[in-house]
């Protein structure tokens, strides 16, 4: 049975204690350090594997690692950043500040929250430990196509499965207890509403994770039947067929985008009118939009899918569906334009980090449009230019956003202001190294660079090198990031409990730093 961290005996040695405490813990304050805690661990080996085969892919040839190596570190790079990175940072942040925005004690489920959360480390761990195994890691990239992951899959392929399990099991849980948090615990007065858009952006979230991860625990799980028990889901000998599984693969795969997306627009749609001064343009608007990008996530999955010979009629359907979700996204960049149009701005580093977003979201979007073209998805397909685009939609959206929201929320969370000088510096580098990095993957991926092959062609070097380097120095950004959050925690000028002018929701009227337990009465909306 969890006990909470307030009744561990005190007769405890001091590190059994704080053993306990954690491991223990219900308190979501708490979970949610947890949860950022590891993401931040898990963003740092994701990176290492990252800049791996970046050094490897700085100059033609083979320098440091074989093509199957190469291809482990691939494939541990995306996996590990999608599920280990990013949707625990987000998780971490809705346990932290929706129970905050919503004027709830604690999330409905507790104890579910805990086990939620350790289940995480038991995933990875079996994931990262594949590295050590015979054959090596998985070698056939994130996306895990059969009959790559199946038929010729190593055999670390299994613990591989056996975590994805355990992920899904850990974020559908998280979002079970953040719909019933949301629909239950809202203070007396707030209506729906009347909810700030990260919580908005996180119940649609929610039901995207209920949605997506049990098609991902069925595709998996099918992969290990083809594997052991003698199925032939994806085996084209045994009457199965290997497109099968790239249409239950994206059709989890889509919707997963934006799960890592929608709420980075909460926080952008938090941030963005506290340092414009102004109320957010279009509330209503932009809820409904947030709803259209969910829903119209579940019909697009076949424009990853163009060149596997559909028939032309699904290919005009998944075009005009992917271009038609543009115009529910292009509302929201519009209305946070329209929020920062005549307002009396400041650049703080969380507007800078949340101005990133927005700009550099949108630059991936466009690329994303082009994408959406069928004719010309053939000569973009499997090339640096994919690579390019999802890098410019995922890093400003998840990554940038996620540091907006620990660098607008942490003298809350601490009662300490962070350095401004070296979060603007952290940030200006952040910018000038991603753009280094992704931006010329555009142009070698429009010359036919492929992705996940380790050698390249002699003229794409120059390009290759100046993505290299950008890649190292967005590394040393991110040990400047936990420089400026461990100097933050230990001490600082002391936040207000306001902190910035302009900034409003329940979280504002709290003091700072917050104490372990809030909302025991809870406030009234007006």
């Amino acid at each position: 049975m969890i006990a909470h961290a307030d009744n561990i005996p005190s007769g405890r040695h001091p590190l059994v204690k704080f053993i306990l405490r954690w491991l223990l813990t219900t308190n979501h304050k708490e979970i949610g350090t947890l949860y950022l805690s590891f993401s931040f661990l898990l963003f740092f080996i994701g990176g290492a594997f990252a800049l791996t085969f970046r050094a490897e892919l700085a100059q033609p040839g083979l320098q440091f690692m074989g093509a199957d190596f190469y291809n482990q570190m691939v494939t541990l790079h995306g996996l590990v950043m999608v599920f280990g990175a990013v949707m625990p940072a987000f998780v971490g942040l809705a346990n932290y500040m929706i129970p905050l925005q919503i004027g709830a004690s604690d999330m409905a489920l507790p104890r579910l929250n805990n086990f939620s959360f350790w289940i995480m480390p038991f995933a990875f761990g079996l994931l990262l430990s594949s590295l050590f195994m015979p054959g090596g890691a998985p070698d056939f990239g994130w996306t895990l196509y059969a009959p790559l992951s199946t038929t010729y899959g190593p055999p670390s392929t299994d613990f591989l499965i056996l975590g994805g399990q355990l992920m899904g099991i850990s974020s559908i849980l998280g979002a079970i207890n953040i719909i019933v948090t949301i629909f239950n615990l809202r203070a007396p007065g707030m209506t729906l509403m009347k909810m700030p858009m990260f919580v908005w952006t996180w119940l649609i979230t929610a039901f995207l994770l209920i949605m997506a991860m049990p098609v991902l625990a069925g595709v998996v799980t099918m992969m290990l039947t083809d594997r052991h028990f003698g199925t032939s889901f994806f085996e084209a000998s045994g009457g199965g067929d290997p497109l099968i599984f790239q249409h239950v693969f994206w059709f989890f795969g889509h919707p997963e985008v934006y799960i890592m997306i929608l709420p980075g627009f909460g926080i952008a749609s938090q941030i963005i009118p506290t340092f414009a001064r102004k109320p957010l343009f279009g509330y209503a608007s932009m809820v409904y939009a947030t709803a259209a990008i969910a829903g119209l996530s579940f019909v697009v999955w076949g424009h990853h899918m163009f060149a596997t010979g559909m028939p032309l009629a699904t290919e005009l359907w998944f075009m005009y569906a992917t271009m038609l979700i543009a115009v529910p996204t292009g509302v929201k960049v519009f209305n946070w334009v329209a929020t920062m149009w005549d307002g009396s701005m400041t650049f703080e580093t969380p507007m800078l980090f949340a101005l990133g977003f927005v700009v550099m979201f949108t630059i991936g979007g466009f690329s994303g449009l082009m994408l959406a073209v069928a004719p010309v998805d053939f000569q973009y397909h499997d090339t640096f230019f994919v690579v390019a685009h999802i890098h410019y939609v995922l890093y400003p959206g998840a990554i940038f956003a996620t540091m907006a929201a620990v660098y607008y929320w942490i003298p809350k969370w601490t009662g300490n202001m962070y350095d401004e000088r070296l979060g603007k510096i952290h940030f200006w580098t952040a910018v000038v190294a991603l753009n280094l990095t992704f931006f010329p993957m555009h142009f070698v991926g429009l010359g036919g660079m492929p992705r996940r092959i380790a050698d390249y062609a002699l003229p794409f070097t120059g390009l290759n090198t100046f993505a290299t380097a950008g890649a190292f120095l967005l590394g040393v950004t991110q040990v400047l990031f936990l420089y400026i959050i461990i100097k933050t925690v230990r001490g600082g000028p002391k936040a207000t409990d306001q902190v910035w002018e302009g900034a409003e929701g329940l979280e504002w009227t709290l003091p700072s730093p917050l104490p372990l337990h809030t909302f025991e009465t809870p406030p009234k909306v007006d």
